[in-house]
């Protein structure tokens, strides 16, 4: 137990760092660090653990209802799904909310076809030092961050859509 905790803090500092220095300017990044995993419950109450999607290009989007732009991004995120979904991409929406009853009639309202997770407690969006909402993580078919993103402008969806044509093509 102790190991695993000296483990996860060593990785929270790794990862903070990394962020820090890849983030100084921009508000899109290209990394290569292997993405932290995670398992969280989604709006289909099954539970979805990231490493189980290994062999698919996954884009790991934190949003919360009260945010505008999120809510600005989400349909546009929902075509970029139904585009590329059938050559190995997917979105794994991840709401920051302690209550997800907002976020539920969005995905409801919108109809939202992608996953949407649950980090109620904010462990996840910790683990990748979310620090802006929204913030989106594209993560290789071999498990690895290629681009974080932070922040939503309507014209960024071109950027994202370039990037996962990219990392399908690896």
């Amino acid at each position: 137990m102790y190991i695993n905790k000296i483990t996860f803090h060593s990785l929270s500092a790794i990862l903070f760092i990394l962020f820090t220095l890849v983030s100084a300017n921009s508000s899109a990044n290209e990394t290569s660090v292997e993405a932290p995993n995670f398992t969280l419950k989604s709006n289909n109450t099954k539970n979805i653990k990231l490493s189980e999607l290994r062999g698919q290009v996954v884009l790991i989007n934190f949003w919360a209802s009260w945010c505008g732009p999120c809510r600005q991004e989400m349909p546009e995120l929902n075509k970029l799904y139904a585009k590329y979904k059938d050559l190995g991409f997917t979105i794994m929406g991840v709401n920051v909310e302690e209550n997800p009853t907002e976020a539920l009639k969005i995905i409801k309202d919108d109809k939202i076809n992608f996953p949407i997770l649950f980090d109620s407690e904010n462990k996840v969006s910790q683990l990748y030092e979310v620090t802006a909402m929204p913030t989106s993580v594209l993560v290789s078919r071999s498990g690895h961050i290629r681009y974080i993103h932070r922040a939503y402008k309507p014209d960024d969806i071109e950027k994202y859509k370039k990037w996962v044509k990219e990392l399908i093509r690896e």
